[in-house]
């Protein structure tokens, strides 16, 4: 799984994180929807959007840029691409653009041309190894930092979040997803590591703890392998996708035992049915 998909998941799933770590109240996320648009005369989208969901002048929409890796040409792209998008949606709202860096050696400022822009107020930069005390002020800031947290002490603060998660959290849907994202956080931090060995440092498996994973490997006992197994994948679609139709169903209860497990860990970046559609046309 890619980082920025990672980050995508979280502010779709769990927006009020991004509210948090930008220091703005976490209740404005009612006012706001974290979605993508495509720009079309040179086909590229921008996926990491908050645009306001009510009329009010003085809500910005945001524009999200997760940045891990040095690339010279990162600003050059992201100005280019966003005024681009100004001028094809004319959205009525400010602007605000933030951009989460690991750390502050990733980021190539290429000052000469966009010195001044960075200057604004409506450019915000976060390192998330600079957050110190503030990463353990709130759970949804302590979700992103897990993500550059080091693997010494990841699992002890990916445990301390999941207790974090079902003591704050009365929202049982709200709940669960957190609890799946951080543990797909753990899994895509040690990817060299086998699912036991993940499991035996974690103490649970990503998926095993909860209730969707329950009651699936129960319907699952006594009739097969390969139906259990659907049964578990078309569970976990049907949370993250909304309800799957009867023909990709059907589709999904004809897998093997492998593709099946394939889907299972390529669902996690799925945003849309869309993904899915596109993943069975690539795979079976």
């Amino acid at each position: 799984m890619k980082t920025d998909s990672i980050f995508y998941q979280i502010f779709l799933q769990f927006p009020t994180s991004f509210f948090d770590l930008i220091g703005e109240s976490s209740a404005q996320v009612e006012n706001y929807q974290f979605t993508s648009r495509e720009v079309k005369q040179l086909s590229f989208r921008l996926d990491g959007l908050f645009l306001p969901t009510v009329e009010e002048a003085n809500l910005p929409l945001y524009l999200v840029e997760v940045q891990f890796q040095p690339d010279p040409e990162f600003y050059y792209r992201l100005f280019s691409e966003f005024f681009l998008f100004l001028k094809q949606y004319k959205p009525p709202y400010p602007w605000q653009i933030v951009v989460i860096y690991s750390s502050r050696q990733v980021e190539r400022e290429q000052s000469i041309h966009f010195g001044d822009f960075l200057a604004l107020s409506r450019v915000r930069r976060v390192y998330l190894d600079e957050l110190g005390e503030v990463a353990d002020s709130t759970l949804g800031i302590g979700v992103i930092q897990l993500v550059v947290e080091s693997e010494e002490e990841s699992v002890p603060k990916a445990k301390a979040l999941i207790e974090q998660t079902k003591n704050q959290l009365s929202d049982e849907t709200i709940q669960k997803n957190l609890i799946d994202l951080i543990e797909s956080i753990i899994v895509y931090k040690f990817p060299l590591k086998t699912r036991e060995e993940i499991e035996a440092m974690f103490n649970l498996s990503d998926l095993k703890q909860t209730k969707v994973y329950q009651e699936a490997l129960a319907e699952g006992e006594g009739i097969g392998e390969q139906r259990g197994e659907a049964n578990l994948v078309l569970r976990l679609l049907n949370r993250r996708l909304g309800q799957i139709s009867p023909t990709l169903t059907e589709q999904i209860r004809g897998l093997s035992v492998e593709q099946l497990e394939n889907l299972g860990e390529a669902l996690l970046d799925f945003r849309t049915s869309e993904d899915l559609k596109q993943w069975l046309a690539q795979n079976t």
